[in-house]
């Protein structure tokens, strides 16, 4: 699969030159380079907390029901690489915000004032949610079963 289709399957748009959307786009995009940046930064946190934390149960030979914990961060790394992949904050989305501006932050947001832009935005978060979820529990069935 190319990277454009790849792309266009997650829905995120992008040029022909592959460069990023900069404006806010109803259930596609709604966050800049730093909000992108900061959902980075906690998808590497919440996998290495989610290596770390696996390595630890294996180490002390926890029981496999314990191992399903490891949901939560699993979960936590999955959401944050989706949300910067498909350029979309899910608590915006929920929320409805969005931010393009040069710093990372809720008080640096603009607030989405259409209804149906805003049911856009709450279908992404909930497909980015799932997503994250059921990675989430495919981590935590691996660490169960081995």
């Amino acid at each position: 699969m190319s990277k454009t289709a790849a792309i266009a399957w997650i829905g995120v748009p992008s040029a022909p030159d592959g460069s990023q959307p900069r404006t806010y786009i109803p259930g596609v995009c709604n966050i800049g380079p730093a909000e992108i940046a900061r959902r980075r930064r906690a998808g590497w946190t919440g996998a290495a907390v989610t290596v770390a934390a696996w390595a630890a149960l294996a180490a002390f030979d926890a029981p496999p029901v314990v191992r399903l914990l490891l949901f939560f961060p699993a979960m936590m790394s999955a959401t944050g690489f989706l949300q910067a992949a498909m350029h979309f904050c899910a608590y915006f989305g929920f929320s409805a915000l969005f931010n393009f501006g040069p710093e990372a932050g809720r008080s640096k947001t603009d607030t989405v004032a259409e209804a149906e832009f805003r049911a856009k935005d709450r279908r992404k978060a909930l497909q980015i949610v799932a997503y994250a979820a059921a990675i989430g529990a495919v981590v935590a069935g691996a660490a169960y079963l081995l």
